[in-house]
């Protein structure tokens, strides 16, 4: 008896320091939509298990990839390497930017731009010189800099997916479910950040549509895209592009034929759904260890859109054992690249091997 009393008590002593530990969120009740069904467009394929796997076991967490011509391949990995894959299978480490290159896009004059989740905005020269463009607007530094894209006219388009948590902490994020995700833009005229949107929720992938006309964003907390027009009559407004999509959208790109490419690192989770209506019980989940938070599911899903935001064509990995939690894709002379925020490879797919597009250049 004597034990059993100290076991409850220690039971209780534990539960009562859980219980009165300040949560590290201040969470938000939100209702999200039932869950879009897979049928049609998103019926369950296996297409994804048809892609090469590039430098497998030899880069872990290429989260995003640019080629150049020649098919030189870029991708940032998890120990803050720029690392590039050569198309005779070479992997070399080329670059260490002390922080997480997320999204890469190189621009006219040769210099990667690069999004790196704790160093901001930079631009790496081909002589491996880096520059610093952007760690802060309008007084508030970027937190989680995220994904990048390039306007015709030279204007770099960019994300700081939240203001207030690191990379690492990106489930608190999503449990707290408030907007502190900026939408902005880099003039290398001005050398100047400027906020096109605020209060996002986790604003990731950036897209410029291929004549410059607007720019979708996905807002992944709430499985949308947005689009926000740079030309015309409607300037400066955003408006929804897609709805209810069936994951957490990630990074997207546009091919030459106006497809627009998302990756979704996993689908819809029922628990995360469950608990977004109840922020006391999303504020002790925060407190829990990762290990006992919901985690996603290994799947691999990638969807095309046209400029209209229609669904033409998803590409999928039911078990996730060739490819999973694809982080983006990236199309280049007529095949598409896929990266990961966790995986040990990147993977290649020509266009010409989905159905309903082999007929199709990119």
């Amino acid at each position: 008896m004597k034990w059993l009393l100290i076991g409850l008590l220690a039971a209780f002593l534990l539960l009562g320091s859980f219980l009165l530990t300040p949560s590290p969120i201040d969470s938000k009740a939100w209702e999200p939509p039932s869950a879009p069904p897979m049928t049609g467009v998103l019926a369950p394929n296996e297409r994804l298990r048809l892609a090469d796997l590039l430098a497998r076991g030899r880069v872990y967490g290429p989260e995003d990839t640019t080629v150049v011509p020649g098919g030189l391949l870029y991708t940032g990995t998890q120990d803050g390497f720029v690392v590039r894959v050569f198309p005779d299978g070479r992997v070399e480490k080329w670059v260490d930017t002390g922080g997480r290159p997320l999204g890469m896009v190189f621009d006219d004059q040769g210099n990667l731009i690069v999004a790196d989740a704790w160093k901001g905005l930079l631009s790496i020269a081909p002589d491996k010189t880096i520059t610093v463009l952007a760690t802060e607007e309008g007084g508030t530094p970027f937190r989680f800099t995220d994904d990048v894209d390039i306007g015709p006219d030279g204007t770099i388009y960019f994300t700081d997916a939240s203001s207030k948590f690191h990379q690492p902490d990106y489930r608190l994020d999503l449990l707290e479910m408030r907007p502190h995700g900026r939408f902005l833009r880099y003039s290398p005229r001005t050398g100047k950040a400027e906020l096109l949107l605020g209060n996002l929720h986790f604003p990731n992938g950036v897209a410029v549509s291929p004549d410059g006309d607007f720019v979708l964003i996905n807002e992944t907390w709430k499985y949308r895209i947005l689009r926000y027009w740079l030309r015309g009559p409607r300037a400066g407004r955003a408006e929804v592009f897609a709805d209810n999509l069936p994951g957490f959208p990630d990074n997207l790109a546009v091919d030459r034929d106006g497809r627009f490419w998302v990756a979704f690192p996993t689908l819809r989770n029922a628990q995360v759904d469950a608990l977004h209506p109840n922020p006391w019980l999303k504020d002790l989940v925060a407190k829990l260890p990762d290990s006992l938070k919901p985690k996603p599911r290994d799947y691999g899903l990638v969807v095309a859109f046209d400029r209209n935001g229609k669904m033409l064509t998803s590409l999928q990995d039911t078990r996730g054992t060739h490819l999973k939690e694809i982080t983006s894709v990236n199309p280049h002379d007529g095949v598409l690249y896929f990266g990961s925020l966790h995986n040990d490879r990147i993977g290649r797919l020509p266009l010409k091997a989905i159905p309903g597009l082999g007929d199709q250049h990119e």
